[in-house]
């Protein structure tokens, strides 16, 4: 078979669509969505742009039978260096799309600002789909731009058609959302004009919130995962239909009609995903409010134990994040002949990078970093602040500045990158 850069490739049983967030690409991605749902071809959705499409694509091996009960496989990011398939029905994922609308207030239009190969872009398309609205597509073939954002904000709010008067909705990552506040009256007002803006990939954190919030932009914080048809807990609470439980070790347990019903091919890591009574066991370690909120600990092997204290790295990083000249925050633990492991932080600063640098580059540009005298002030600040909240065992021990934390998928941070930053 052929690569594309965008368009339908079939091979057997599997149909096989790149999109590299174009909207002519995304328009091919929706008809195939569309099929898929009613019953037709299984859907397997690449992004032609990574190095890794064609090994994922071997990988899934479409040629192959599918699953009974299949509409799209959905690729994992592969943290571990190991890809597999989600396999989702089309009830799934209906059912994260009615449980959505429910929750945010209805069916109502959505603008696509993520890649729609991931199952959080791809369930924008179910969402519209189940709407009768045909979704806005903002252009993120080259990056993400907040003055694009504004301009298919305004094409989406003005178009005729179902649901013309709303609500209105959109599916960001954190730092999109970051960069939209910091951009100017404009996209802070597009932002602002959604009913709401539903936050994945990554934890959003209490200051982003905080921002968000004053500029009268509503963010929903939501977390869940490809097994789980996307999001399933918003805000704390899970959606209609979806039940959280923590199991041994505080261990995140989810059950409900939007989860997947295996891996591609895998019927090992299948099994091992389930609990004896049937509920996903996931990677994420949780506690519980007062209220009954979840909250995310982080992933069981992002715990730190650092001369015998475990230490969760996303408090760790939340901490950080509070702090006013700190946009973003990634905590990893080295290995320390004395400690066992030691803490080690890699740290985004205010001001944002300009619009004009690329984040995927890794270059800086000027004002991403704080002067010398200011970045040791600002190491003692933070220190202290991870101190009075955490305690001292939490107190990182090395810290580092960097332009835009690396990522390994939509607001996923490549943890293996940020320690690498520490081998210099």
């Amino acid at each position: 078979m052929n690569t594309v850069r965008h368009g339908r490739a079939y091979a057997g049983a599997v149909q096989v669509v790149f999109t590299d967030g174009s909207p002519a690409s995304v328009a091919e991605l929706h008809e195939a969505l569309r099929g898929a749902l009613d019953g037709g071809e299984t859907l397997l959705p690449l992004d032609p742009r990574s190095p890794r499409a064609e090994s994922l694509r071997e990988a899934m091996a479409p040629g192959e039978p599918v699953e009974p009960d299949t509409a799209v496989i959905i690729p994992t990011s592969g943290s571990t260096g190991e890809a597999k398939g989600v396999l989702l029905s089309a009830s799934a994922l209906l059912a994260s799309a009615r449980a959505t609308h429910s929750r945010l207030g209805g069916p109502g239009r959505w603008l696509l600002a993520t890649p729609a190969n991931y199952v959080g872009g791809l369930q924008v398309l179910t969402r519209a789909q189940l709407a009768g609205a045909a979704p806005t597509t903002l252009d993120i073939a080259e990056g993400f731009r907040p003055d694009a954002f504004a301009a298919a904000t305004r094409d989406l709010v003005g178009a005729p058609g179902p649901h013309s008067e709303g609500p209105y909705y959109t599916a960001l990552v954190p730092t999109q959302l970051a960069r939209l506040l910091a951009a100017g009256p404009e996209a802070v007002e597009a932002a602002a004009a959604y009913d709401a803006i539903v936050l994945g990939g990554a934890r959003l954190d209490d200051e982003l919130a905080r921002r968000a919030a004053d500029a009268g932009v509503h963010a929903v914080s939501s977390y869940g995962m490809s097994e789980t048809a996307s999001g399933c807990v918003y805000d704390g609470f899970p959606l209609e239909g979806v039940s959280v439980r923590l199991g041994e070790g505080d261990r995140i347990e989810l059950s409900g009609a939007t989860l997947t019903h295996g891996y591609r091919l895998r019927p090992d890591l299948t099994a091992k995903a389930f609990t004896a009574d049937g509920w996903l066991s996931t990677n994420d370690v949780g506690s519980f409010h007062d209220d009954g909120s979840l909250v995310v600990l982080g992933r069981i092997d992002d715990m730190l134990n650092t001369g015998g204290v475990k230490v969760p790295a996303a408090g760790v990083e939340a901490a950080l994040t509070a702090h006013s000249q700190v946009r973003a925050a990634c905590v990893v633990a080295l290995p320390d002949v004395e400690w066992g492991e030691r803490i080690a932080a890699v740290i985004v600063p205010e001001p944002a990078v300009p619009e004009s640098a690329d984040p995927a580059s890794g270059d800086e540009a000027p004002g991403d970093r704080p002067p010398p005298q200011a970045r040791g002030d600002l190491d003692e600040e933070l220190r202290a602040l991870v101190r009075e909240r955490l305690g001292r065992a939490a107190v990182p021990k090395l810290l580092r500045y960097v332009p835009e934390l690396p990522l390994i998928g939509p607001g996923k941070v490549d943890r293996a990158a940020v320690r690498a930053v520490f081998e210099d």
